[in-house]
């Protein structure tokens, strides 16, 4: 037992040390984008598919002694042929949807290691179970989503913050190597097995029934649901919350427990008491995001979606574990749990993206879990009908009027691989010089426009003249002044621009830019040139040629914060490449509802010899001029940095 318990173990754990490994890789490469990781999930869940139809597929139709050969030359040509790190030559352009892209990257860098790794846990129970023949071996499926579930946790702590990217990826490689000498090793054994020792049920008499077309239909369903529900809240939590490093661990980790608590052992999941629990929970769930407002704090939002997607999860594989066949069947019973998490993750990854205009698959998820715990359980039990019954139609009503509310008064609203737009007039009042149109990513305001024609080119929101970025601006000024803006949003910063400037903006998303021009004017009124840069801004600014900047503006925000590849020391070192020195100046917008990303910027400034100013500007209501956190960087002989403009026009003002 100890060796399939290794080597299942190993594998899980490579398996899930590989997802956080390459998405940390390739994310910088495609945005940062909260899709970006939903993404690399789908390709997990088709890869795993493949592998589980794999291991089906070998069991029913191979002789031991083949599927000891096909495994171990296609475990040599994993170690051989697989880059350890994702080729340069990948690096993507300026795609719009670059989902097909991503698959490309996966698959050429992990593509067969991972398949074989998800091959894995099928394929050594069911040579466990052959060669034993012993009782179900259902505990090595727990004991590899625990090892899952140590990896992911392990990564952020242990892993990541102190080995280099480079270094993580050949340690792995060289791990893959001696997992796959365990897993040659297994197959070996059960290719050399005695007849005597290879389970026979049929010689017994006990030939058990085989799964009917209702089964399957379970069995996927039942897959499908927790997989929807988990990428559903991910996108939820990191696109209205907060776009936190490694924030979808934690929703991957309550999907994962899941499994370890109801295949571990038959004691945990109690079907009554999961049955009556799971939809009065789900109700909570819907009456508190009712009632949550943006100011709800961070760690009370996660709790509370942590803590209903376990309880969501546990029922969903409690039923499915109170299902599982005879292990005859166990590899028929995996590729259908597979199928079931390629469909949910494929709904979340590519149909919702494309098909719904706002984020509401976090509602449509829910909506979907209860009516199918209702058929599913419909007579078990009066108290049952009664609670799902409620939860389904509660679920029905909350998402028509999220979705509603949502949708009520938009100008515009559209959605792509990158996230929601929506575009809202505010025309309420007689007097037309306070109508203005705002543009919102998600819940989040990304820019406000006066609709007067005197007031159209006043910068508002974020970008007030006593803003940090605005003083920068301001305060750097002269003939030919050149900005770079990492985020058009609704293009407010151009508005700053005098005649002979230049104004290089860099926006990933092209619908942005769409609707930039078409709903908003900054970028027509804009008085110096303003020349628009698609594509990731890192990946852009290590293309172009020195800009000499005198202003460079971080405000790529994704929702309600930066995502964290423009937060490095690595990139600030590449901005600043690009910096006319001695006098560039770095400004970055760190205003979070949740977080505190001053201290972030300042950090990597002082591991860079640099000075930072941070800037918290008043708000001021007729101006729409919000308040808002910046942080200036610039280099100690900078001439801003004895500027008395600068040190004495915010409410806040912290100079190290």
């Amino acid at each position: 037992m100890a060796i399939y318990a290794s080597t299942v173990f190993l594998s899980a754990f490579l398996l899930f040390l590989v997802q956080p490994l390459i998405a940390k890789l390739i994310l910088p490469w495609f945005g940062g984008s909260a899709v970006v990781w939903n993404t690399c999930m789908l390709f997990f869940q088709i890869l795993l598919l493949a592998g589980y139809a794999y291991a089906h597929w070998t069991i029913q139709k191979l002789s031991p002694k083949a599927q000891f050969r096909l495994h171990s030359i296609l475990l040599a040509l994993a170690v051989i042929l697989t880059p350890a790190l994702p080729p340069e030559w990948l690096k993507p352009g300026g795609e719009s949807a670059p989902v097909l892209p991503i698959l490309a990257v996966l698959m050429v860098t992990i593509g067969l290691p991972y398949f074989l790794l998800s091959s894995t846990s099928p394929l050594l129970q069911a040579w466990y179970s052959r060669v034993h023949n012993a009782a179900p071996p259902y505990r090595l499926f727990a004991l590899s989503n625990l090892a899952s579930l140590l990896a992911l946790l392990a990564y952020p702590i242990a892993i990541e913050p102190y080995l280099p990217a480079g270094y993580q990826a050949y340690t792995w490689h060289a791990a893959f190597a001696a997992f796959g000498l365990f897993c040659a090793y297994t197959a070996w054994r059960a290719s050399v097995a005695l007849p005597g020792e290879v389970a026979q049920t049929e010689e017994s008499g006990e030939i058990p029934a085989p799964p009917t077309k209702k089964d399957y239909l379970l069995w996927i369903t039942l897959a499908s649901l927790p997989t929807m529900l988990f990428l559903a809240f991910t996108s939820h939590l990191v696109q209205n919350v907060a776009s936190i490093p490694f924030l979808w661990v934690v929703p991957l980790s309550m999907y994962l427990l899941s499994f370890i608590l109801v295949f571990d052992s038959d004691k945990i999941y109690r079907p009554m008491i999961f049955r009556i629990a799971t939809p009065i929970i789900l109700g909570g769930l819907l009456y508190g995001i009712y009632l949550t407002d943006s100011d709800t704090k961070l760690h009370y939002q996660l709790a509370a979606a942590a803590f209903s997607l376990l309880v969501f999860c546990t029922f969903c594989h409690g039923e499915l574990a109170a299902r599982k066949p005879h292990p005859r069947y166990l590899t028929m019973f995996f590729l259908m749990m597979s199928v079931g998490g390629a469909i949910g993750g494929f709904l979340i990854s590519i149909a919702a993206p494309m098909l719904l205009p706002g984020y509401f698959e976090l509602y449509i998820a829910l909506a979907l879990f209860a009516f199918a715990a209702l058929m599913m359980l419909y007579r078990e039990h009066w108290s049952t009908d009664i609670l799902w019954t409620a939860a389904a139609v509660a679920t029905v009503v909350l998402a028509f009027i999220e979705i509603r509310v949502i949708t009520n008064g938009s100008r515009l609203m559209v959605r792509n691989f990158y996230g929601s737009l929506r575009v809202q007039d505010s025309t309420s009042g007689t007097d037309k010089e306070t109508w203005t149109r705002t543009l919102i990513h998600g819940t989040i305001n990304h820019g406000l426009q006066f609709l007067s024609d005197e007031r159209a080119q006043l910068p508002t929101t974020y970008y007030g003249p006593n803003s940090g970025v605005g003083l920068a601006i301001v305060n750097t000024w002269q003939m030919n002044h050149r900005v770079g803006l990492i985020g058009l949003g609704t293009g407010t910063l151009s508005s700053y621009a005098r005649k002979g400037d230049y104004y290089r903006i860099y926006e990933i998303n092209p619908l942005v830019l769409d609707v930039a021009r078409a709903d908003f004017r900054f970028l027509k009124g804009c008085r110096g040139t303003c020349d628009i840069v698609l594509g990731d801004a890192r990946l852009s600014l290590e293309r172009d040629p020195i800009q000499n900047f005198d202003v460079l503006a971080v405000d790529a925000f994704s929702g309600d914060s930066i995502p964290v590849h423009l937060l490095t020391k690595e990139a600030f070192q590449l901005y600043f490449r690009h910096l006319k020195g001695p006098n560039g100046v770095l400004a970055v917008h760190v205003s979070n509802k949740h977080l505190r990303l001053g201290p972030v910027v300042e950090r990597i400034a002082t591991s860079l010899g640099m000075k930072t100013l941070e800037i918290t500007n008043e708000e001021i209501d007729e101006a729409q001029v919000f308040s808002s956190d910046w942080v200036l960087v610039y280099r100690p002989e900078a001439a801003i940095a004895n500027n008395p403009l600068v040190t004495s026009a915010g409410e806040k003002v912290a100079a190290r």
